[in-house]
């Protein structure tokens, strides 16, 4: 990408259009002039062969064929449903009826350089309808746009596919390391490390060394949380974090804190603070999310905080143990009107309970690949940013390619 990127080239002379400032040899045009949206056809699924040509819906691939429509490579538009959505297929595909597509029959510009014109045109801003979502062809038409030459198209398109490959790559390194991980968490959670003895129980085939106990045979304390009084304005706004079910993310051990309380606030509710490193379980609304306490912290009611006698078990390793078994405290969920879990029944989940020194071993094993997932997701979204930064220059002719 660096060697792409190397290629960009300033000193522009411009000229001034109806569209603002392009480069001197580029064209202002319609998006009508340079191509044809081509409706989809029906395939319902009960009609779809198992074949290797994708299907598309307005969502991206919804399935498979043995047949196609439209020869590759080709851009596929959502029409209804998912108004605006671009895919791009480097092979033949099938587009039902629910898009639009374009293929190199449709158009005489670089189809992928059309890819990400279409992409940063927001065409979902279009949605010509007020009920179902839909996508009027006759209006993307009239859109008026920066056209360069066509080598400089595909120097551009180039480029950004670059960035893109390298975006996919990320992908699938995030996708096998989840994969790998949720293989570890599945052995280390029920074969520990390096055991070579086990025996049955009511949880399960676990190492003979391991006991099996009640939660509240290794908890000193179970805590529980409150709201203080919204219409107060003394107790909101201060510099305590507080936190209810639905601050925690579909992530792992993710908190977004979003409000703060007083210490006024603290002392006039049911709410308690839990010290950092202890563990979180959402025992309302979102029954099931756990996280570890990342600093001193506050809950709602929807929250239970557990203190863990430290000689016997790790929130770390609690943490993991529930995060794997997520339907073991979903199931314990009792109530119409507000489902929640109720403190005798969350005190008698059984465990399995390594010594502490596995406990903490597998913690940091589980915690270390996480680490890794998150980082490789962060080059992704700075992969992210960089193609959206590019596209926003290199469209437009703000920054020119060697073409």
């Amino acid at each position: 990408m660096a060697e792409q990127i190397k290629s960009l080239k300033t000193g522009i002379k411009y000229k001034d259009t109806p569209i603002g400032r392009i480069p001197v040899d580029w064209e202002v045009t319609s998006l009508g002039q340079i191509l044809t949206f081509e409706y989809g056809e029906s395939l319902p699924e009960v009609l779809r062969k198992d074949g290797k040509t994708n299907v598309y819906g307005s969502n991206g691939i919804i399935g498979r064929h043995d047949k196609y429509l439209v020869y590759g490579p080709g851009l596929i538009i959502g029409r209804k449903g998912t108004v605006g959505a671009i895919a791009w297929s480097k092979d033949d595909f099938w587009p039902i009826d629910t898009t639009y597509y374009v293929s190199a029959r449709q158009t005489k510009e670089d189809l992928r350089w059309l890819y990400y014109l279409l992409l940063s045109s927001r065409l979902e801003k279009l949605n010509a309808s007020t009920g179902v979502p839909g996508l009027n062809r006759d209006i993307v038409y009239s859109e008026i746009i920066p056209l360069p030459p066509l080598v400089e198209q595909k120097k551009i398109a180039e480029i950004l596919s670059t960035v893109d490959e390298a975006i996919e790559k990320t992908d699938q390194i995030i996708e096998k390391t989840k994969e790998a991980k949720k293989g570890l968490m599945r052995r280390l959670l029920t074969r520990g490390i390096d055991h070579k003895k086990f025996k049955d129980t009511e949880i399960g085939n676990i190492p003979a060394e391991w006991a099996v106990v009640k939660l509240r045979d290794v908890v000193k304390q179970f805590y529980n949380g409150g709201t203080p009084n919204t219409n107060n304005k003394r107790y909101w706004n201060g510099n305590i974090p507080w936190i209810t079910g639905a601050d925690f993310g579909e992530d792992q051990n993710v908190i977004q804190i979003r409000r703060h309380i007083t210490e006024e606030g603290l002392k006039n509710s049911a709410t308690n603070v839990i010290p950092q490193g202890n563990l979180l379980v959402v025992t309302r609304t979102g029954v099931g999310k756990v996280a570890i306490a990342p600093f001193n912290i506050t809950i709602s009611q929807d929250i239970t905080g557990i203190i863990f006698n430290s000689s016997k078990a790790l929130p770390e390793y609690v943490y993991w143990y529930f995060n794997h078994n997520t339907q073991k405290l979903v199931s314990l969920v009792q109530g119409t009107s507000i489902n929640g879990i109720l403190r005798g029944d969350l005190s008698s989940v059984i465990i399995p309970l390594p010594s502490i020194a596995e406990q903490k071993m597998i913690a940091a094993i589980l915690f270390s690949i996480t680490q890794e997932i998150e980082k490789e997701t962060r080059q992704k979204e700075q992969l992210q940013s960089t193609k959206t930064g590019l596209m926003q220059v290199l469209l437009t002719g703000k920054i020119r390619v060697k073409a």
